[in-house]
This record gives C-alpha cells, sequence and structure tokens, in this order.
C-alpha cells in the first residue's frame, strides 16, 4: 500500500507492479482481498499474516507503546471472513492496550508492530497465536483462524532513556497527546 491509492507489488517472477486504485475504499478492498488470498494459498498457516491497508504517519510503534486502538473481529470460515465476533468500531470506548505486555493474544502483539498513527492493518491470526484449542466460550470455537482490522487512532511512545540529570528523557516524539493525562501506561479494558 502506498500513498494515493497506490498499491505494489511483485508477482512470482519477481517483476514490480503498481496498481492506482480510484478510491482509498477499492485500495483497502483489494488489499484485504490479497490477504486472504495469501492466506488461502499457505498450506498450513503458522505464523500471522498482515497487510496494511492505510499507513498511516509518524513513528512505527515498538514493544512498550501504549495505544488506543478500533477494531472489528472475524471468523475465518470456509476460505473467507464469517461473522463478527468482537467489535469496538461503533462503540465509545478505544480498546487500550501497552503493545508487548502480553495482555491481548500473540497475533496482536506481533501482528501491530511497526503500525502508525492513522494506520489500518488487516490481520490474519492462526490458532496457536489467538485462543488456540480452548477458543473463548459462546464466541470463538476452539481451534479458530482469526481475521482482524485494526486502526491505530491514539499512540503514545514510551521508549525512554535517562537524561544527563537522571529524569527521564523520551527519546521518541509523539504526534498524538496522551488521551489520559498523567498517565505512565494505559490498563487494558
Amino acid at each position: 500500500v502506498q500513498p494515493n491509492n497506490y498499491s505494489t507489488f511483485y508477482d512470482d517472477q519477481r517483476q514490480n507492479w503498481s496498481i492506482m486504485f480510484e478510491s482509498e475504499k477499492a485500495a483497502m478492498d483489494f488489499s484485504r482481498q490479497v490477504c486472504i488470498a495469501k492466506c488461502n494459498s499457505c498450506p498450513a498457516l503458522d505464523s500471522v499474516l498482515y497487510q496494511d491497508l492505510l499507513l498511516g504517519e509518524g513513528q512505527g510503534v515498538e514493544a512498550g507503546d501504549s495505544l488506543e486502538i478500533a477494531y472489528t473481529g472475524w471468523l475465518f470460515q470456509n476460505n473467507g471472513l464469517g461473522q463478527v465476533f468482537d467489535s469496538n468500531v461503533n462503540k465509545d470506548k478505544l480498546l487500550r492496550l501497552k503493545l508487548g505486555s502480553g495482555k491481548v493474544i500473540k497475533g496482536w502483539e506481533e501482528g501491530m508492530m511497526g503500525m502508525k498513527k492513522g494506520g489500518r492493518r488487516y490481520l490474519i491470526i492462526p490458532p496457536a497465536w489467538a485462543y488456540g484449542a480452548q477458543g473463548v466460550a459462546g464466541r470463538v470455537p476452539p481451534d479458530s483462524t482469526l481475521v482482524f482490522e485494526v486502526e491505530v487512532r491514539r499512540v503514545k511512545l514510551v521508549k525512554e532513556c535517562s537524561g544527563s540529570d537522571g529524569q527521564s528523557v523520551s527519546s521518541r516524539d509523539s504526534l498524538a497527546p496522551s488521551p489520559v493525562p498523567n498517565s505512565d501506561g494505559f490498563s487494558a479494558d
């Protein structure tokens, strides 16, 4: 995914292709389908597949950074999207998490690394990186592959080093003001 509704990719002959779409929505729809096609072409999905839909701006997130996220999760069924099992898109509250804290499934921790504020990404997560053989009662059947579309709405970068006076100094700047004044991280809701 490139700015101005472009997607670029390499074919199996390593030839580079660029496609310009007439709208951002068309580019994102194409990118979603590419990710699903990648998943369906894997004999056994053993790691997280992800595809950027929108790149976002600023510094890529790393472990320790706090994020506020809008997301929708689907079950991956019959080689495509099944039913939605969770979403906060039409709710007032965003999901707050500290990347790398282990409060969300391993597939999110892995799949969200490097995202930027305003970025949107499509994740396909195999059972071993999600809820595994136990699933989630009434929502996620055992051994389910999950699909998420995640959007980073706010970022609080927390990579810090010690300054000469012993005070903690941020080595990365965030374009987003902290949504919680006076916090040193968000708790997972």
